[in-house]
Order: C-alpha cells, then sequence, then structure tokens
C-alpha cells in the first residue's frame, strides 16, 4: 500500500518461489559442497588416488558454475523480486538486520574470492596452501548460511523481537538452532547428490564406484538425522502457526505431504545406488537430484505457508498491513485504514473515490493494492475459478470479506477500508467472476460447503452444528437467516427456500448424531 505494486499476472508469489527454491537448492550445495571439495581433495592426497585427484579438478569446475554463477545470479534475483513484490517487507528486514547484512555480504564476496582462488589454484598451488583456500571458502559460506538462517527464521518466529525490536532478540529467535541444524543436514546430503552427478559419467568401473561410495557416505547419514532436525524445528513454531497446516488450506497441506514422501523417496534411492555402485546410470544420478529438489522445494513452500498471513508473524502482513501501530507507519493498521480509507490511505493508487455508477473501478485499485500480494485474477491462486465454485452473489461476497482472517482456519489477513470501499472490491469481485452457473439441485452437505466450510472446518463445523442440538428443521431455518445473532462476524446468507430447506435439514441430521 504504501509502495507502487509489481503487477506479475502468473502471480507474484509463484514468482517468489520459483526464484528462491531454485536458489536455497544452489546455496545449500554451496556450503555442503564446499566441505566436499576440501575433504575429498585431502582423501585423495593421504591416499595417492590421481584418480580421484583428476575428477575433482572436473568437479570443481561444475561446483564453481553451478554455485559462484547461477548461485550468485539467482541470489541477486531474490533480492530483486522480494524488493518489488514484498518492499515493506524487505525495508524492515534490511532496517533489522542492517549490520548482520553487511556481514553476510562481506563474507560472501570471502566465498566467492576463495572458490576461484580454488578452482585456478589446482596447477598452481601447492596442495597445503590449496586446501587451506578451501577451507577459508567453506567457513565463509557456512558463516554466509549461519547469518541468513537467523534472517529467514526470524520471519517465522520473530520471538521478543515484537515487543523490544533488539537486533539478538529476532537473530537468535525459537526456531533458529533446529533450523540451522536442519540446513547444514542437507547441505552435506547435497554435497553428495551433486556429486554422484558428475560422478555417474565416469566410465572407469573402480573409479564410478568409489566416487558412488563416498558420496553415499554424506547422503544417507545426513537424511537419516533430518527428520529428527525437522521435528525438533516443527516443535519450536507456536501451535497456533500450525493451523494452517493442519486445516485445509492447499498449499501447505498438500505439500507438506509432499515433502515427506519425495524425502523418503529420495532416502530410498540413494539407498538403491549403493547396490551396484561401479553401474550407477546417468539417469539415476539425476533422478536423485529431482527428487531432493522436491523435498526441498515442498519444505519451503510449507515454511512459508505455515507464516501465512504474515510475511513477518505477528508484525506485517502481505500486503503492507502492520498488525499493530508502528512508530513512523501507524497509518498502515487495520484500525487506522478502516477509518480512513484504503483509498485515502495508500500512497500509489490511480484514483480516490469511488464512482457510484462503476464502483467496480475502485475494486479493481482495492485488489491490487491490497490482495494482489497473495492473489492473481486468474492464475496462481485466482480469485475467479474460487468464487465461481463458491458460487456466491454480489452481496454474499460483501458479507464474507468482513470475516476474511476467519476463512480457512485465519490464513488471510483482515480486510482494510471503509464499508463503501469493501462494496466496491465486491462489486469487481463479481464481475470478474462473471455469470453464475445455473443453480444445482438442493444438498444440504453441499450448500454447506459453498456457504459455510469456507470458516467452519474440523472442530470448527462440529461446535457450530452443536449449536442447533435439540432443534427441529424449521427452528434451524429461522436461525440461519439471522446469523448475526450468533456471531457478529456472521453474515447473512441469502439462500433459496429450497437450499435453506435442505441445509437445515443437513444439520439436522448431523446435530441429531451422537
Amino acid at each position: 500500500m504504501n509502495y507502487p505494486v509489481w503487477d506479475v499476472a502468473f502471480g507474484a508469489g509463484l514468482l517468489m518461489a520459483i526464484v528462491s527454491i531454485l536458489h536455497v537448492f544452489v546455496s545449500h550445495f554451496a556450503v555442503g559442497g564446499g566441505l566436499f571439495l576440501v575433504l575429498t581433495e585431502r582423501r585423495a592426497r593421504r591416499t595417492g588416488d590421481d584418480a580421484l585427484l583428476a575428477w575433482l579438478k572436473l568437479h570443481t569446475k561444475f561446483f564453481v558454475l553451478v554455485t559462484v554463477v547461477f548461485g550468485a545470479v539467482s541470489g541477486v534475483g531474490i533480492w530483486f523480486t522480494i524488493a518489488l513484490i514484498n518492499p515493506t517487507a524487505t525495508a524492515n528486514l534490511i532496517h533489522a538486520f542492517v549490520w548482520g547484512w553487511a556481514i553476510e555480504w562481506v563474507f560472501f564476496f570471502l566465498e566467492i574470492t576463495a572458490a576461484l582462488l580454488y578452482l585456478y589454484g589446482w596447477e598452481k598451488l601447492d596442495a597445503r596452501l590449496h586446501e587451506w583456500y578451501g577451507w577459508i571458502y567453506f567457513a565463509n559460506a557456512l558463516a554466509s548460511m549461519v547469518i541468513i538462517n537467523g534472517i529467514l527464521t526470524f520471519m517465522l518466529t520473530p520471538g521478543s523481537w515484537i515487543t523490544n525490536h533488539a537486533f539478538w532478540s529476532g537473530f537468535f529467535n525459537p526456531t533458529y538452532f533446529p533450523s540451522l541444524l536442519a540446513r547444514i543436514a542437507i547441505a552435506l546430503a547435497l554435497a553428495g547428490i551433486y556429486a554422484l552427478l558428475t560422478a555417474a559419467r565416469q566410465v572407469d568401473p573402480a573409479l564410478k564406484s568409489r566416487l558412488v561410495r563416498w558420496s553415499g557416505s554424506w547422503i544417507l547419514p545426513s537424511l537419516a538425522v533430518l527428520p529428527a532436525c525437522i521435528w525438533w524445528y516443527a516443535r519450536t513454531i507456536p501451535v497456533s502457526h500450525w493451523a494452517a497446516v493442519h486445516g485445509s488450506m492447499p498449499t501447505a497441506t498438500v505439500f507438506a505431504w509432499n515433502a515427506m514422501r519425495f524425502g523418503a523417496a529420495t532416502f530410498l534411492v540413494a539407498l538403491a545406488t549403493q547396490i551396484k555402485p561401479s553401474r550407477l546410470p546417468f539417469a539415476a544420478s539425476l533422478l536423485l537430484a529431482v527428487l531432493a529438489f522436491c523435498t526441498m522445494g515442498s519444505f519451503e513452500f510449507v515454511r512459508e505457508a505455515v507464516r501465512k498471513p504474515f510475511i513477518i508473524a505477528d508484525y506485517l502482513y502481505g500486503n503492507s498491513l502492520y498488525a499493530k501501530p508502528v512508530p513512523g507507519d501507524a497509518g498502515f493498521t487495520a484500525d487506522r485504514i478502516n477509518q480512513a480509507g484504503i483509498l485515502a490511505t495508500a500512497k500509489w493508487v490511480e484514483g480516490r473515490t469511488i464512482s457510484p455508477s462503476a464502483p467496480a473501478r475502485a475494486g479493481a485499485e482495492i485488489f491490487r493494492v491490497e490482495c494482489q500480494s497473495c492473489h492473481t485474477r486468474d492464475a496462481y491462486r485466482g480469485v475467479r475459478a474460487w468464487l465461481f465454485g463458491r458460487q456466491w452473489n454480489k452481496e454474499e461476497i460483501a458479507a464474507m470479506l468482513t470475516g476474511l482472517d476467519l476463512m480457512h482456519g485465519g490464513i488471510m489477513p483482515p480486510f482494510a477500508g471503509t464499508d463503501s470501499e469493501r462494496l466496491a472490491l465486491a462489486a469487481w469481485l463479481d464481475e470478474v467472476r462473471g455469470p453464475l452457473p445455473p443453480p444445482p439441485a438442493p444438498d444440504g452437505a453441499a450448500v454447506f460447503q459453498r456457504h459455510c466450510s469456507v470458516c467452519h472446518q474440523g472442530e470448527s463445523t462440529a461446535s457450530a452444528i452443536t449449536c442447533f442440538s435439540g432443534m427441529d428443521a424449521a427452528s434451524i431455518a429461522g436461525a440461519l437467516t439471522s446469523l448475526p445473532a450468533f456471531n457478529p462476524r456472521m453474515p447473512d446468507l441469502h439462500l433459496s427456500d429450497a437450499d435453506l430447506a435442505a441445509l437445515a435439514g443437513w444439520i439436522q441430521t448431523r446435530a441429531a448424531r451422537p
């Protein structure tokens, strides 16, 4: 709201996921791979294994191309993307951890310098000095991860930083250490997985066998301890944040299961590579890398989804809306915007008035500044298909906007704005959705799914139905026509007589069950 909005047609959030997951998959290899290089070199020199040294020289070129070239470019891509998608969050992270970022950039510079010296020093440096460059690279790569991990985990569990805004309170937050151990385990596993990509291309069966077994000794132990690290990490996340994962939000739920499936498949395929290491086909090593990428990508999706609706948990929503008044930005809180209006408060809007004859025009502007950080019109998390499936009319859309923060277990921020702005947004959403299809045959369960399940899920469904225990269908139907009497934040249902009767009958049947 207080910065221009970058309009990404297929979804700004999806673009962020693509850029960041690719970078994370490479940056973790940069840490684990650095240790892999120097320990493998030491192993080869101590055993006099010239064939292993020759392979390691080629693997070093692959390592530098992937980590220093692609890793650096994708890292810049992350900064470019987050600065345009979530500029308020980026500004907060820079202001809160400015010296942390500065130190990390120093480590990154030393990391790149040491990597290039290590690559070009194979033929020009003596063995001892060459190994020292490898150790310098690894130390700086690990130090970079140590700092970045503190800032990433801060976004999910800022801890006491919310009240004292102290650097160390935010940095050493509740999930810092379990996340760091998990990422180190992932980095070590990826070192072996990436090594298999070049090892599988070897034609010498004896060398290939040694490489595959050596790589497996990095992959299997790391993956074996990873579940314990993830369990510790999950235990430190507040229970309230897990509501999205255990609820019906598709992103969190689906990717949580995917992370477990892909993780198990990665371990099994890695184990299978050790059966006949001298015959490992390149396709098998590539499959292992793809499975590892899917595992890590799924975990990153879950981590992001657990934090929703916040960009910085309990502090900043995705649409630049602060959860509580913030010195210097007190205007960007729900209470303040509800009084002044989003069009009057936002700094980058094309119009600040609502035309009575064309409210949808202002509604489009409201959607752009308040919803587009997560949603699109037709693509990723598109509102058109979702509204079409719900079959809500304009009045119901306007009513439901009053309880956005109650939907899907509370994974959306509250609507911020005046009633006229809420009606304007509803008019635009109704226009986007298009004509409603013919109403389906009355079915109580289907009516509940369309109109009620967006808020009432799991235990909430049971508690809602229990309220009608002992009532007949006619009494339930009468109560359903005045839902705000139960809870002022519940909207009035605009149902046909047939749908109302079907819903009342379905609730009566469910409420009568023991």
